[in-house]
């Protein structure tokens, strides 16, 4: 077993890691960029080396760096987290020729799924059922419109090395897809540094759920369960949960035994995950795979009983995996709430600043993991995700409920966050009965809008009430105020007004 890991990330999947280490007896090394020195990954680490300044191509992307503090702090292996250096295989394979073991797939499993092209060329050969599309890049516009009016709009662009949504575009008619590849290749470069860009046909309403598989370097393959994966904004996932709605024992164990087939057909080692999308009648395409540890993880953490982390470790140190197939079972319901420093209210543009008092939630059925402190400066350097709330419980009706009372909970001062969000989601009656696909979220958005503007007249109906009772007050005269004095302060109370406010939306 290691002796020591270097985490090569930050934030609250940092701490996962650093907890994990000790959990396991393993001192845990910290990173830092300028801008993260008191951040709570430093905080929680053994030790912690500067590595350079904010932007992340100084720092959590600089392999050099990372290497020489793995060399000069002696750590024998280097966890990547999810994001930054996780999916690139020049880091996996600077990593083996550093003798630093890599936790996590090889570089050339990682090569061979991290590009979604060549994925797909690889899943042709094995017979994978895939969304209809290009294998390769497309080379010039004149293709692209080609291939799109070949398979039918609408189509979906995508980056070739992308994830977490970088890269997207979908379109809807040929008028559309110039712009929308050039801006696809201009995002595509800026977030992987490459430009590579494919076509998908876009499938209409897709539910959008994941299978997590683990293998070992022994040829054990495993599947876990599936995911939910569908409550997405703008390509990015926002609430997870497991199991699926959706999937019923046969459904997974075919979904998973395509999933043991798609990593086994790349060679693949450890933990990752294989994307599906599935259609309005329940079949099933494979999307991606993502050569990583996934946000979600946790979910799956629940409804299994293993620590995944526990076991990518155990898997790079050569060992064995400590179960089969027919060993695994899923118990109870799980659901993740992503918590970001974003404002609701102005079209969740980033919130960074100084938190200034920090409430979290606890009680039967709820798990935190989270980068934050009560302090804490929150940078507008990298990707504003504060942590996960989880809920777990009997069945999907009880985590709802947990969820709902810890939210109520929760709370973060100083700077805006999406909590209100969650409250939004989990009441929604379509999703209460699971009625989802990934457009669910752009709707439930779009209601709250209209919802506002049909509620605008009626708001300025109250204030212009408030102030004509504000007037009426001081033209009384002492009367009007020995009555509100009579009435005492009570009524004019911030907490009750603000509660009333709450009340009314």
């Amino acid at each position: 077993m290691f002796k020591k890991i270097l985490i090569a990330n930050r934030g609250e999947i940092a701490v996962r890691v650093i907890r994990a280490c000790h959990e396991m007896g393993i001192a845990a090394v910290a990173v830092y960029s300028d801008v993260d020195r008191a951040s709570l990954h430093v905080r929680k680490s053994d030790e912690a080396y500067p590595i350079g300044a904010a932007a992340a191509t100084e720092s959590y992307l600089n392999i050099a760096k990372i290497l020489d503090i793995a060399k000069r702090s002696r750590a024998d292996a280097i966890h990547p987290g999810y994001g930054f250096l996780s999916e690139n295989p020049r880091f996996a394979r600077a990593c083996a020729d550093a003798g630093v073991k890599f936790i996590g797939p090889t570089a050339a499993a990682m090569e061979a799924m991290g590009s979604k092209t060549r994925a797909r060329q690889a899943m042709e050969k094995a017979s994978i059922p895939f969304v209809p599309g290009t294998s390769r890049g497309l080379e010039s516009f004149e293709e692209a419109a080609q291939v799109a009016q070949h398979i039918g709009y609408p189509i979906m662009l995508k980056a070739a090395a992308g994830g977490g949504g970088k890269g997207m575009r979908l379109v809807h008619a040929l008028d559309e897809l110039k712009s929308a590849l050039d801006a696809a290749r201009s995002e595509a470069e800026r977030s992987f540094g490459d430009r590579e860009v494919y076509i998908e046909k876009a499938i209409v309403n897709p539910r959008h759920i994941e299978m997590q598989i683990l293998a070992d370097e022994h040829g054990n393959t495993v599947y876990l369960g599936e995911r939910e994966c569908s409550l997405q904004r703008r390509h990015q996932k926002v609430l997870e949960e497991a199991p699926s709605p959706l999937v019923d024992p046969d459904m997974r164990r075919r979904m998973g035994e395509v999933a043991v087939r798609v990593a086994q057909a790349a060679g693949y080692t450890n933990a990752g995950t294989v994307e599906f999308l599935v259609d309005q009648q329940k079949n099933f395409y494979f999307l991606e795979m993502n050569t990583r540890l996934q946000v979600e993880h946790p979910v799956t953490e629940l409804i299994t009983g293993f620590d995944l982390v526990h076991l990518q470790i155990r898997v790079a140190a050569g060992e064995k995996l400590p179960f089969r197939q027919e060993e695994i079972s899923i118990r109870g319901h799980a659901i993740e709430c992503r918590i970001y420093a974003e404002d609701p209210d102005n079209n969740y543009f980033p919130s960074p600043g100084r938190i200034t008092l920090l409430l979290a939630p606890s009680g039967p059925g709820i798990r935190r993991d989270s980068g934050m402190y009560q302090g804490w400066n929150v940078p507008l350097d990298y990707d504003p995700l504060l942590g996960k709330l989880i809920g777990y419980g009997t069945d999907r009706d009880q985590v709802i409920a947990r969820l709902m009372r810890a939210l109520d909970e929760y709370f973060v001062g100083g700077i805006k966050t999406n909590i209100s969000l969650f409250r939004r989601i989990l009441s929604d009656p379509e999703f209460r009965a699971a009625r989802l696909d990934t457009g669910f979220l752009d709707r439930l958005l779009e209601r709250r809008e209209d919802k506002k503007s049909d509620t605008a007249a009626a708001d300025v109906a109250a204030i212009a009430a408030g102030i004509f009772a504000a007037l009426g007050t001081s033209a009384s005269g002492s009367n009007g105020a020995a009555d509100a004095n009579s009435r005492g302060q009570d009524d004019n109370s911030k907490w009750k007004a603000a509660s009333r406010r709450e009340a009314l939306h």
